[in-house]
């Protein structure tokens, strides 16, 4: 994942392109290629790092002008145009980095939406939807009323019995003396094996659970959503987690890649579309959130700088992130094996991420759910240079023998796989 350097132009800046080589920008969604590319350091209509984008194909000589600019700003500069120059000068004389792999028609589609671009309003519309508020948990209601129903039972079981003493009396019948059902022997010995199997159950299903964490939701000391992060704004899970196609670690981001952002996204406008929610169902101030992110940061949103000792250096701290997904010290795994080999997307493990608000391990991480993975999973098999050596599976793909190769079948149920 390449590093988003400080970069500055009146124009259009596409910050670089998504780092995924199978992802790839519509060229007429204007708002995805801007997001994902450009909110870095830019704004439609606010400066930030870089000028405001809104209304910049009417302040600059020409279309083709911005094309030139986009794709190569240094050549740009360089020729001598007075415009690039006194617009290097103007913004510190930070050259922009050259992006000669986007099209004339991807800078037209975020020029199109930077011009129609309009602030978000902070106040919901009359009768605008709050679906975003957590849902009521009715779990309490359910145990009442299962307890009531078992009630009526036993006082309908009363009664029948009752009318059943009252016709034998009429009919001259004699009534059997009825035997307390905890005295009876075969309800004890039905009761007795019951409570052994219940009993079994829960001590090998808590013993077989020891240490796994699914559905474990921890409170963290900043509220992220990345539902709004990777949902909403449609940020690469590779720009935070960079080190997921690269190394063991998927990498917690350290602040100043947060603050590559959030150096100029100093508010949070999405109250009217998505209101957040923490898991008591408080509402969370997504402002107060950025604001508590730039004392970590050790960042002045006034000056729009980072504030440093006599020393020089930076006065910031560490965001101690509680780690959610854990395994145990045993077990191997490795990440850039799966997302850059095994072309396994996130969300395969990891759950809809894109929707949570408040992020859970979604997959119970457990040794069998692994090997059935390991079973189902066809990998990316062709095309791949990692798996040159099964010749024989190559073979019999070409022969039309076979229409896929799993895991499994390239030695993925091994236990040196996954155990040291």
């Amino acid at each position: 994942m390449l590093r988003f350097k400080k970069i500055v132009f009146q124009s259009i800046a596409l910050v670089a392109i998504v780092l995924f080589s199978n992802f790839s920008a519509s060229a007429q969604d204007g708002k995805a290629i801007f997001q994902a590319n450009c909110a870095s350091c830019h704004n439609p209509i606010k400066d930030a790092t870089g000028p405001a984008l809104q209304g910049v194909d009417k302040r600059v000589p020409s279309k083709e002008w911005i094309y030139n600019w986009v794709h190569n700003s240094a050549k740009v500069i360089s020729s001598g145009d007075k415009y690039a120059n006194d617009l290097y000068n103007k913004w510190n004389k930070t050259a922009m980095t050259a992006f000669p792999q986007l099209s004339n028609a991807e800078i037209d589609a975020v020029v199109k939406y930077v011009n129609d671009y309009k602030a978000p309003s902070a106040t919901p519309a009359a009768g605008a939807a709050t679906s975003n508020a957590p849902e009521e948990d009715n779990s309490n209601m359910y145990i009442l009323v299962t307890l009531a129903l078992l009630v009526l039972m036993v006082i309908l079981w009363k009664v029948n019995s009752g009318l059943k003493r009252v016709a034998n009396e009429k009919q001259g019948l004699p009534n059997v003396k009825e035997i307390p059902f905890y005295r009876n022997k075969l309800f004890v010995a039905i009761a007795i094996i019951l409570a052994f199997i219940l009993a079994g159950y829960w001590i090998a299903n808590g013993s077989i659970e020891m240490g796994r964490q699914q559905n474990y939701k921890p409170e963290q000391p900043i509220f992220y959503s990345h539902k709004v992060h990777a949902g909403i704004n449609q940020i690469n899970c590779l720009y935070c987690h960079a080190g997921a196609e690269k190394s063991k670690h998927a990498m917690v981001p350290s602040t100043n890649v947060c603050m590559n952002c959030h150096k100029q996204i100093n508010e949070y406008t999405g109250e009217a579309e998505h209101p957040l929610y923490n898991e008591e169902g408080e509402k969370i101030n997504g402002t107060e959130q950025i604001q508590l992110l730039y004392k970590y940061a050790g960042w002045d949103p006034v000056k729009k700088d980072y504030i440093r000792d006599e020393k020089g250096a930076i006065q910031a701290t560490p965001i101690k992130w509680t780690k959610i997904h854990n395994l145990p010290d045993h077990v191997y795994f490795n990440h850039s094996q799966h997302v850059a080999v095994g072309k396994v997307p996130c969300q395969q493990c990891h759950g809809p991420i894109q929707e949570m608000d408040e992020v859970y391990q979604f997959s119970p991480l457990s040794m069998g759910w692994c090997i059935n993975c390991h079973r189902q999973t066809k990998v990316q098999f062709e095309n791949n240079n990692y798996y040159s050596i099964f010749e024989k599976y190559h073979q019999e793909l070409k022969d039309k023998k076979r229409d896929g190769v799993t895991v499994e079948e390239i030695g993925g149920l091994e236990c040196q796989r996954c155990h040291y």
